[in-house]
């Protein structure tokens, strides 16, 4: 599958609402709403949408049966459907499905990686190498990750050569490409570009971010991102989102906030804003509650 890039000037966004902003709602979202949020979602125009992930149904209960939710999808042409690995048993179920893309993390601070993964930080650098190294095996395409990149909730800052070392690894691994996440929502705009450019001095991959919107600073350092060439975001539809094993983490920020940024700039998103505006209100009907996405009021009041 080729996804839909767009043009040299374009904006690509892989939409995380499945996964990433689904796990943490303690509302139940049943297979079927699954199902239809991933259609719907596809319909919008994203190149890429992480659907759910292969993790432990106890300890996350939101991504229980992804397999179900793969094969039950529309794959629609041009668009990638990823999923989150954390272990030999998470891969062995997304090849099983014969899915084409993943993502592996390690997080880079030693107190959440114990929480999130029950092991230290270089057991699960190792791991992910053995991970990655299946995985490429098979055909698969690995986008590689380092959560807490640009702090952390439990150990405050997390020095920038932790993080480029575990990158430095994933390049000798040869992912395919790589992404910051600032998994607690701590980062700012100058930290933002800080990091850019000394993670650019060490790997050459393509890079992603991936940022939660803890203290409402996630859409301007997308920006500063973006001003230092930066072209790949993760987002959350309504600005859904957050991690199950921090506490006080926001949500990612609102997709629709992101595509509204760049095409009020006038750069080509190739995404439906009105399309993705009405699956905001629609997931607002089914929490009971107002997201915090800016875009969507608008709709409301048009």
């Amino acid at each position: 599958m080729t996804e839909r890039t767009g043009g040299e000037n374009s904006v690509f966004i892989e939409e995380n609402a499945p996964r990433d902003g689904i796990q943490n709602e303690s509302t139940p979202f049943t297979l079927d709403e699954r199902v239809a949020l991933v259609n719907a979602l596809s319909a919008c125009g994203f190149p890429r949408i992480q659907i759910g992930s292969f993790v432990n149904p106890d300890r996350v209960p939101q991504m229980a049966h992804t397999e179900e939710l793969f094969h039950r999808i529309e794959h629609y042409p041009g668009v990638t459907y990823s999923a989150l690995v954390l272990n030999e048993k998470g891969l062995e179920r997304a090849l099983a499905c014969r899915m084409e893309h993943i993502s592996v993390f390690v997080s880079a601070s030693e107190s959440h990686s114990r929480k999130n993964s029950n092991c230290s930080v270089d057991e699960s650098l190792r791991r992910c190498r053995g991970l990655v190294d299946k995985a490429k095996s098979h055909g698969m395409k690995v986008q590689a990750g380092v959560m807490n990149a640009f702090g952390c909730r439990f150990e405050g800052m997390v020095p920038p050569e932790r993080v480029t070392g575990i990158l430095e690894t994933f390049q000798e691994c040869q992912v395919d490409e790589i992404n910051l996440a600032d998994t607690a929502g701590l980062a700012n705009p100058k930290q933002i570009q800080a990091l850019i450019s000394r993670v650019r001095g060490v790997c050459d991959l393509p890079l992603s971010l991936h940022l939660h919107d803890t203290y409402g600073f996630a859409l301007a350092n997308v920006y500063a991102a973006w001003s230092l060439g930066i072209s790949r975001f993760d987002a959350c539809c309504g600005g859904l989102g957050g991690c199950p094993f921090i506490p006080g983490a926001a949500g990612n920020v609102a997709t629709e906030d992101v595509v509204h940024l760049f095409e009020s700039m006038g750069i080509p998103m190739g995404v439906s804003l009105v399309q993705v505006g009405k699956i905001v209100l629609d997931l607002e009907k089914k929490l009971g509650r107002l997201l915090p996405g800016r875009y969507a009021r608008s709709l409301c009041c048009s």
